[in-house]
């Protein structure tokens, strides 16, 4: 949850990134909310990338040390793109009103060093256009 929470930050000021979702970050809509409920804010962040869908695979693409996934939740950090994979077989309209964006990306954050995924990731943004 550390982990997430300093990523989270890191990401919510990013120029590629449109948006940055995350319970922990005063940004989010339900931050009260959370702070009552939880001791500490998960370590699940979702973005939205500039460039939709391109962008949001290439990033995926130039990561070296977060794995591709379809399921999250583990030690191991893991990255998936919800609109092909878990949303897939919504259409996408039904995608669009559950704000399920081709550009989103979920990151499951593990117990890898911060600053390591925090490089790999800035690595991997930095390759987009």
């Amino acid at each position: 949850c550390r982990n997430a929470l300093e990523i989270a930050k890191f990401l919510s000021n990013h120029k590629q990134i449109v948006k940055t979702i995350y319970p922990g970050l005063n940004s989010h809509p339900q931050f009260d909310l959370g702070k009552k409920q939880m001791h500490q804010s998960g370590s699940i962040i979702t973005i939205e990338i500039k460039g939709g869908k391109e962008n949001a695979f290439n990033f995926l693409n130039a990561l070296q040390l977060i794995d591709i996934s379809n399921n999250l939740g583990d030690s191991k950090s893991l990255a998936t793109h919800p609109a092909s994979t878990t949303h897939r077989v919504i259409g996408e309209e039904e995608r669009q009103k559950l704000n399920v964006r081709d550009s989103m990306v979920r990151l499951s954050i593990g117990l890898e060093d911060t600053q390591d995924l925090i490089a790999d990731i800035d690595q991997a943004l930095s390759k987009l256009a």
